[in-house]
């Protein structure tokens, strides 16, 4: 199977620079994998194609703030940080630019000094090691909720008024340098309407990491290798899926990122069951999934890993069609845009 099987033309007005105002107006493709019947609704009607005793399984991982621009000591030029993720206490890997400005040893301000840091290493991919202090407060994430930006995707160029649109209502364990943006469609309110109705919710933790971006860049699929990400699946979530599935029920993934955990752990452990560790699955058609009945997820780049792992799940005909469909129905795609339902 070929990268260049999964490429589909999108016109670049199509892609979301704004979420939609409410969370759960966003609109909804429905796409049956058995049948490959496609229904067009919205977001808030996603009630409607739950069924009591199915549960949801959602990330509830929150995005870090993780963009801070520094001024070099003491030139006072200007250098943009994306932390990347903890390598130790106040060491970061991080992604700077321009990089020429960041050597080994270099010193930065952030923020009219709520944030210090100096150049620890540059790595040979030309990541930099940072080590920050933060001495007004208590730790490194008060400092960057004052001073820090949302890492969003090169793809959205239009400035983010309010920060908590890019992080699910639900967020809680911090540590994402990209949100799980399946969840972003969900309001608290439509959330205990599903609760109403008898569907449970779980849920699991993966930090998504930039990877998630990353273009495949070998044709040939089998030859990619996939970023590795940090998961945690508590007990009461795994005890959750085992009695969904005991007694008829379906699970459904809200999410790519929940959808990896879940099949991670199951291909681990033979089920899933309480764990946590790092997973770099990669799952693309031939798969055989071992836990999933439903999957809840947003329109993907083109060759991306991740409509690969929807053309594995709801049948690779099915999606491209999908996805054309969706396009002439000039939906909104990526990461906010509008949702897909397969199930």
């Amino acid at each position: 199977m070929k990268t260049s099987d999964f490429y589909y033309d999108l016109p670049k007005e199509l892609i979301a620079q704004t979420p939609a105002e409410p969370r759960d107006s966003s609109r909804l493709l429905v796409l049956d994998r058995t049948t490959g019947k496609i229904t067009h609704k919205h977001f808030y009607d996603i009630i409607d194609f739950l069924k009591p005793g199915d549960c949801l399984i959602a990330n509830d991982s929150r995005v870090l703030p993780a963009r801070i621009y520094g001024i070099k000591e003491p030139t006072g030029a200007k250098v943009e940080f994306l932390l990347l993720k903890q390598v130790e206490n106040n060491c970061w890997e991080t992604l700077c630019k321009p990089g020429r400005k960041a050597a080994e040893g270099t010193k930065f301000v952030f923020g009219d000094g709520i944030l210090k840091g100096e150049i620890l290493e540059v790595k040979d991919d030309g990541n930099r090691v940072v080590s920050f202090e933060h001495p007004y407060d208590t730790n490194i994430y008060s400092a960057l909720d004052k001073i820090g930006k949302m890492p969003l995707p090169p793809y959205i160029t239009a400035e983010l008024k309010d920060q908590e649109r890019y992080q699910t209502v639900y967020s809680h364990e911090i540590g994402s340098a990209a949100a799980p943006t399946a969840g972003l469609h969900f309001t608290k309110n439509l959330m205990s309407k599903i609760e109403e109705k008898g569907i449970k919710i779980g849920y699991v933790t993966l930090h998504v990491g930039l990877g998630t971006f990353r273009p495949v860049k070998v044709e040939d699929v089998t030859k990619h290798k996939m970023h590795s990400e940090h998961y945690d699946v508590p007990e009461e979530t795994a005890k959750l899926i085992e009695e969904t599935k005991s007694k008829g029920g379906r699970v459904i993934a809200v999410g790519t990122t929940s959808c990896r955990t879940l099949e991670s752990v199951a291909s681990r452990y033979g089920k899933v069951t309480p764990s946590e560790g790092f997973t770099d699955i990669f799952i693309y058609p031939g798969y055989k999934f071992k836990v999933l009945d439903g999957l809840i997820t947003n329109f993907h780049l083109p060759e991306s890993t991740l409509i690969m792992l929807v053309s594995a799940f709801a049948g690779y005909d099915n999606i491209m069609n999908a996805y054309k469909t969706a396009v002439n129905e000039k939906y909104r795609f990526f990461s906010f845009g509008d949702a897909m339902a397969i199930l």
